[in-house]
């Protein structure tokens, strides 16, 4: 049977009504799950009822995250945020990592998947690190152009996924990781040192990506497919 991944989703401010761009569904159906929507949820019963019906849990972009999540005031560089996702989302990943279920996370997913676990981000590379050297991480072109390079650590689950020690992506955030935590390793970094990048070395598919490979699945020679396969078989092979 396919496994069943549920796929957060988004807001605007006024809370009116949840979001998910088809592109994530697309990604997930072509993989070979079976994508099913989650909502905000707010007891931690219900929360964990429903981590427990799923194969796995695919987070995915958006909004900005508070910092106080991680310790730190809002800077002037800060974004949106949607408090209430940012909570649901971590108690989502905290049950799935206590039952060692697969996570996939991408740009924002990356990021609030890093915070749950214990990591630190920069709440805006551009005014917090040094931008001579730093590459245009919010690209001025179409979603599905490849941007940037990425360089992959050959011992790591990405490598294994994609057989690519370095490979184009897409590149729309101003935040990124900065810290990630014990049994945790950064796998694909840019050329200006920004993480790309992280997983797990502790569960069995705990992956973070700060690009968006969703928009990248029709690409022939791009491993974005093979990734969310990999992913959909570690749902699989619980």
């Amino acid at each position: 049977m396919k496994p069943v991944i549920g796929i957060t989703s988004s807001m605007e401010t006024d809370c009116s009504q949840y979001t998910i761009n088809n592109r994530n569904i697309r990604a997930i159906e072509n993989a070979g799950g079976i994508p099913v929507m989650l909502p905000y949820l707010k007891e931690k019963e219900d929360i964990n009822h429903m981590m427990n019906k799923l194969d796995g849990l695919y987070l995915t972009g958006g909004y900005d995250i508070d910092p106080t999540l991680f310790g730190e005031e809002p800077l002037p560089g800060l974004g949106t945020i949607i408090p209430e996702r940012d909570r649901s989302e971590i108690a989502y990943i905290e049950r799935m990592i206590e039952t060692d279920k697969p996570i996939l996370g991408v740009c924002r997913g990356s990021q609030i998947l890093n915070i749950a676990i214990g990591g630190s981000m920069y709440q805006d590379i551009y005014t917090q690190l040094d931008t001579s050297t730093l590459l245009q991480h919010q690209q001025k072109a179409p979603f599905g152009h490849r941007s940037h390079f990425v360089n992959v650590k050959e011992d790591s689950l990405l490598f294994q996924l994609t057989g690519m020690d370095k490979f184009k992506v897409n590149s729309y955030h101003h935040q990124t990781n900065n810290r990630v935590p014990k049994d945790y390793q950064i796998c694909a970094t840019a050329s200006d040192g920004i993480i790309e990048a992280f997983e797990s070395t502790n569960h069995r598919f705990v992956l973070g990506l700060q690009w968006h490979p969703e928009g990248l699945i029709d690409y022939k020679e791009d491993p974005s497919l093979s990734i969310y396969q990999g992913f959909i078989k570690a749902c699989i092979d619980q």
